[in-house]
């Protein structure tokens, strides 16, 4: 079993993230990818603004997470398609990240997200220092894994337990409970960036879903306009209360 302490220690010396690609020159296999992890990282902010109010986190959408020294370097790297770290700078050196280089930060991610395009082979994958579910079990070992099958909008969440992965099984809700977070992962059907699909989102504990900023100002703005209308409520029946008094010879300031 590898472990991060043992990874190619004999090359030296160790590239950081601005010495190693940032891409392995392929396209984004499908449309929903990209949305799908803006839509992830925006209604989670909140959360991990308030587990990190100094700001010491990190996430990486589609970004290599270097765990090994290879010949091409990029046969080194795992590149989740969603993950999220805690504890360590936004920025390194006052530079933006181009990759989460293991060997020199040593703190796996919580939580690693990936997409599946195909069958899901590539993603359960177990074949030794080449297969992601190896990978991720026996090297970065993230606490938490999940699979999200686009096609079949279904989502296998796995957790690091007594050294290897074993599946989660599903609430009352469906969702897998994250508890560092403290929040839920499922499905949730509906329109987002003008599409309606099947896709990944957070809710909390108590099975609330967890919103974008686009769908907080909504939410604000239904009820400015609710408070509004309620406003306006009370004005006309002040007004006809009014009305029915003087009708009866009373003045309502008296």
């Amino acid at each position: 079993m590898a472990s991060a302490t043992n990874l190619d220690t004999n090359l030296t010396p160790f590239p950081d993230h601005t010495q190693l690609p940032d891409s392995d020159g392929t396209f984004v296999k499908n449309w929903q990818e990209h949305p799908q992890s803006i839509l992830l990282t925006d209604s989670i902010t909140p959360i991990l603004q308030q587990l990190h109010p100094e700001g010491q986190y990190c996430i990486g959408q589609d970004l290599g997470i270097y765990w090994r020294l290879t010949d091409p370097p990029e046969k080194g790297a795992a590149a989740p398609d969603w993950f999220y770290v805690g504890n360590v700078p936004p920025l390194l050196d006052g530079l933006t990240r181009r990759s989460y280089v293991f060997w020199r930060e040593h703190i796996a991610p919580l939580i690693v997200l990936e997409f599946v395009s195909g069958d899901g082979s590539e993603e359960r994958d177990t074949t030794p220092w080449k297969g992601k579910f190896w990978i991720y079990e026996q090297v970065i070992r993230p606490p938490f894994y999940g699979i999200y099958e686009v096609n079949k909008a279904s989502i296998e969440v796995y957790e690091f337990i007594g050294g290897q992965y074993q599946l989660l099984a599903a609430n009352e809700r469906g969702h897998y409970r994250i508890p560092p977070l403290g929040v839920e992962l499922g499905i949730w059907l509906g329109v987002y960036q003008n599409v309606e699909l099947p896709w990944l989102r957070w809710w909390d504990l108590q099975g609330n879903l967890l919103l974008t900023g686009d769908e907080r100002a909504e939410l604000e703005c239904q009820r400015a306009e609710q408070e509004r209308q309620r406003a306006e409520q009370e004005r006309q029946r002040n007004e006809i209360l009014i009305a029915q008094l003087r009708s009866l010879g009373i003045e309502p300031d008296a």
